[in-house]
């Protein structure tokens, strides 16, 4: 999807910028590509630079409620410095390298819920303007893939997934939000949990996978159990994955974790995780785009209650684009 996008700055006769993603959805740490079609106004303009930054739709929780907002978690310059004749087309090519802990939005093609954007800004001589906004589909590893499989194989059911604003303690989280994917429990630990909550943090040499147990009645209190694990990308396939991960939801049921509390973050009175072997209260957000996942072979897949997924991230999506947009022209 490409939106083309006045520069609001410099006003009528200005140039335009289109950019184009390449090459389908992009993985956490890979490469993603595409080309900045820009297209001169009615004077000739200076272009100083081009850049492309990731934004993402994040929630962060405060002592008044939850509040949701456009966070930016990475810049890219990719061109600049020459002088846009009037009229003149101009094609900038790119190829940039997301962060490894970049969100996953997608699972086996249906959408979770989670939206990033793609936002191009130009800066000219005496104006600057954010330009265009294009929405990234990021597929997840073949670890994280594999681990999501071996959930839905035992009989978790997906839920929803949302971005949250802070920390987890513990744990070596570079971007300044994490991804949830919340499961509904497996009916042999329906007794134990009311859901478990899935973050990944991916690196160059694997990943931590974060679990956090919403416990039901077997545990005192309704405290949380929170438990760490590290993988890595290597010999994915060789993995018994199903039994792997029965073996961490066992850890979580046989509640070896520490109660905790509250951690602090740095937006508000945020949430989190605590690392292995250490929990913390930790608030429950609801199951939002009310899927499921339907177990079978293939593992976790994303399915419909009521109908109500594709349209409401449709929605999600067209909202965060358009209120980003608000006030240019397109």
């Amino acid at each position: 999807m490409v939106f083309k996008k006045l520069l609001g700055s410099l006003g009528v006769g200005g140039p335009t910028v289109d950019t184009a993603l390449e090459g389908g959805p992009v993985q956490p740490g890979g490469t993603l590509h595409g080309q900045v079609h820009l297209v001169g106004g009615k004077a000739d303009f200076d272009i100083e630079q081009i850049t492309l930054e990731l934004v993402a739709r994040v929630e962060a929780e405060h002592e008044d409620g939850e509040a949701e907002g456009t966070v930016s978690f990475e810049r890219f310059t990719v061109g600049g410095g020459f002088r846009l004749a009037e009229g003149e087309r101009r094609t900038i090519p790119f190829a940039v390298t997301v962060p490894w802990e970049t969100p996953v939005t997608e699972l086996h093609g249906q959408p979770l819920g989670v939206v990033l954007g793609l936002r191009t800004e130009l800066s000219v001589a005496g104006g600057k303007d954010k330009g265009d906004l294009d929405p990234l589909t990021v597929r997840p590893l073949p670890a994280q893939e594999a681990v999501l499989e071996a959930f839905g194989q035992l009989g978790f059911g997906f839920k929803s997934a949302d971005l949250e604003y802070g920390h987890i303690g513990g744990t070596g989280q570079q971007l300044p939000f994490y991804q949830e994917v919340e499961l509904a429990p497996a009916p042999q630990y329906a007794h134990a949990m009311r859901e478990v909550e899935v973050t990944f943090l991916a690196n160059p040499g694997g990943m931590e996978v974060v679990l956090e147990a919403d416990k039901g009645g077997l545990f005192s209190s309704g405290h949380d159990a929170v438990n760490r694990f590290t993988v890595s990308h290597q010999d994915v396939e060789q993995r018994d994955w199903s039994a792997e991960v029965d073996g961490w939801v066992r850890q979580l049921a046989a509640g070896h974790a520490v109660h905790g509390s509250h951690a602090a973050h740095d937006y508000g009175h945020g949430h989190g995780h605590g690392e292995h072997h250490q929990g913390d209260s930790h608030h429950r957000s609801g199951p939002g785009m009310g899927t499921m996942v339907a177990v079978g072979a293939a593992g976790l897949a994303v399915g419909v209650v009521g109908g109500m997924v594709a349209a409401e991230v449709v929605d999600e999506v067209g909202d965060f684009f358009e209120g980003d947009d608000e006030g240019e022209e397109g």
